[in-house]
């Protein structure tokens, strides 16, 4: 395998397009073990108060306590195994020394590609090996992942490094597009929480920077050439992940995930849009609200909400139903979750607490945002939200009576 640099557009598909694979769903079952899927997909989300990576698993994935404060493991049904390993001191000159160092120890066959991710080198690598279980001898296939756990611009003082596997029985193909996922969820520091994971990174370099008109404004803003592509190949993996578990008791966490996933991947991508329509809809002179917030808050809040309104209402029942936020925000054309996401992220780059909710049961998605004023409330995360619906021509704070009823949403919180 090329490093990244030299790699050809083909080579780079062949690994996203390994993104697209599914199983079978799981079944169905009861409330408690809904309650019992949730306490356990926690697990599956962790940040590391000591070593500042934070990982977002699928929600099957249990965390396995190893006793050593440098080994992580995470273990799921049939076999499947993510571990993160961190390296103290100059115990590796190179990500891609780290990388067949650990296809050396493991007797692992598969290529490494050395490419940039965030300020360092990273390698990624596929590992293909034996693994005993018993007295018999499974082949296991997966993918690696190294980089220095807090990349400096001293390429002679890297920090720790860090290394991630995940992986599964060879046998069961179609779990590559979960090993990918898990190593897509990987942020080796907090810096790298908002940008697109390695996987994606990997496989869909940036690219040339252009800027493009922000529709329904007379502002720019500055994107990559290949961020609408990279985005919608992350939407379609994550969906085949997120449908793995829809008749699971872990189908809501599953759901979450999905869109963390793509508020991850996403945030950096449509930043600069962001910061387009604040400088658009100007709020700063707004007076205050007499509780002291910002009434140039609920102000942008709503010309944001006026500006996703005015959207092509579009649908792909067939597909993922979900238009990456990049085509969204400059087609002008989406679904309900896609708007509702975009117009979080836009509050959220504006310093606004936002989130937004989802129903399996009215096929639909709302945005949400803390802040004064009146308006329909939901709670999530011990906030009361102001909900906002992106889809029809409504002030903020309505919603329809027909799809009022609380306990049929979701709340999805990102930070």
């Amino acid at each position: 395998m090329r490093k990244i640099r030299e790699s050809p557009p083909a080579r780079r598909r062949a690994l996203a397009a390994a993104l697209l694979l599914a199983l079978p769903a799981l079944l169905r079952t009861g409330a408690a073990a809904a309650q019992a899927a949730a306490q356990a997909a926690a697990q599956a989300r962790y940040t590391s108060p000591d070593w500042g990576f934070s990982v977002d698993l699928p929600p099957d994935y249990h965390f396995n306590d190893t006793g050593a404060k440098n080994r992580f493991l995470w273990t799921a049904p049939a076999d499947r195994v993510f571990i993160i390993t961190l390296y103290e001191g100059a115990s590796s000159p190179s990500a891609e020394a780290l990388a067949e160092r650990t296809k050396q120890r493991l007797s692992a066959a598969g290529d490494t590609s050395v490419f940039t991710y965030g300020r360092g080198e990273a390698a990624i690598f596929e590992a293909r090996f034996s693994e005993t279980k018993g007295q018999r001898a499974l082949p296991m296939a997966g993918w690696g992942f190294c980089a220095a756990l807090k990349a400096t611009d001293d390429a002679a003082a890297p920090g720790p490094w860090l290394l991630a596997l995940a992986y599964g029985p060879a046998s069961l193909g179609d779990s590559q597009v979960l090993h990918l996922s898990c190593l897509d969820s990987l942020s080796p520091d907090e810096a790298s929480r908002r940008s697109p994971g390695p996987v994606t990174a990997f496989s869909y370099p940036r690219g040339e920077r252009v800027k493009a008109p922000v529709p329904g404004t007379d502002e720019e803003a500055w994107i990559y050439a290949e961020d609408a592509e990279a985005s919608q190949a992350v939407v379609e993996r994550e969906y085949e992940v997120m449908a793995r578990y829809a008749e699971s008791p872990a189908w809501q966490e599953a759901w979450r995930r999905f869109y963390r996933m793509i508020y991850r991947d996403s945030f950096e991508r449509v930043s600069d849009i962001a910061f387009a329509l604040e400088r658009a809809f100007n709020p700063s002179s707004i007076p205050a609200d007499d509780d002291g917030r910002p009434g140039a808050e609920r102000a942008f809040a709503e010309k944001a909400l006026a500006w996703v309104q005015g959207f092509q209402y579009e649908r792909d029942p067939e597909g993922s139903d979900f238009v990456n936020l990049v085509s969204c925000a400059l087609e002008q054309r989406g679904d309900c979750d896609s708007r509702a996401l975009l117009w979080a992220i836009t509050l959220i780059q504006a310093n606004i607490p936002a989130a937004i909710m989802v129903s399996r049961e009215y096929s639909h998605a709302m945005g949400l945002a803390d802040m004064a004023g009146t308006g329909a409330r939901f709670e999530a995360g011990s906030v009361r939200w102001l909900v906002a619906e992106t889809t029809a021509p409504v002030a903020l704070g309505l919603i329809g009576e027909k799809v009022s009823a609380s306990r049929h949403w979701l709340g999805v919180i990102f930070e």
